[in-house]
């Protein structure tokens, strides 16, 4: 079983704890690219539309006689063949998500965090429990962490001094580990977790991961 330090926001190891081989223990890449797809697929507006023969504008008159004038048959001037027709099959509002198994989901989740530990990427601080709500509170913090970039910050909810504070820095999000995609733990360069949420978490995760074992050795 494999150890990460603990450290305050300050930066400063204060302790360590223990990472179960069933969450950090593997890297699924294909499985995370099937959680992405399936994440970014959900997100898509699906407003797009073109106009068929019965939404363009234009008459429905017969322009000319069926026979006997020497031209093509035309029944319309909407017609898809003439141009300002209508649209052949064209894009229409839809929706594209579809059913992502929730097994395959949490095992995205367990990939995720553990390419995140493999890059060096995954810090767990004691609390994130901030004296006031200022931004420069949470700044200096997240420079102390070594996140100068992008960062996920997940911890329980209740903090409304973090919520405050971490609101109008850019790149930086905060969520409960209920709301945690696969996508946004790669999204972002570095994970800041709560070990209080981080516990709770690996339990859960570990549980669903013993759970699929247990199935799989059924008959």
């Amino acid at each position: 079983m494999a150890t990460i330090d603990v450290v305050n926001l300050k930066g400063k190891k204060v302790g360590t704890l223990d990472l179960a081989d069933e969450v950090f223990g593997a890297v699924n890449e294909d499985l995370l690219w099937e959680a992405v797809k399936h994440y970014r697929a959900a997100q898509r507006a699906g407003t797009h539309a073109t106009k068929n023969r019965k939404l363009v504008s234009g008459s429905g008159k017969k322009l000319w006689r069926q026979k006997g004038t020497g031209r093509a048959r035309v029944g319309s001037i909407r017609s898809p063949l003439w141009r300002h027709g209508g649209t052949v099959h064209g894009p229409q509002p839809r929706s594209y998500d579809y059913r992502f198994p929730r097994k395959k989901l949490l095992g995205a989740l367990r990939s995720a965090l553990a390419a995140k530990l493999a890059d060096g990427k995954l810090t767990i601080v004691e609390n994130l429990e901030l004296e006031d709500h200022k931004t420069k509170s949470v700044r200096t913090a997240l420079e102390a962490l070594d996140a100068a970039r992008t960062a996920l910050l997940i911890g329980p909810g209740g903090n409304r001094n973090l919520e405050l504070g971490v609101r109008n820095l850019p790149g930086i999000e905060l969520m409960q580990p209920g709301q945690v995609h696969p996508y946004h733990l790669l999204r972002f360069d570095r994970a800041i977790v709560a070990r209080d949420a981080m516990e709770r978490w690996q339990e859960s995760l570990r549980k669903s991961a013993g759970n699929r074992a247990v199935t799989a050795e059924v008959p």
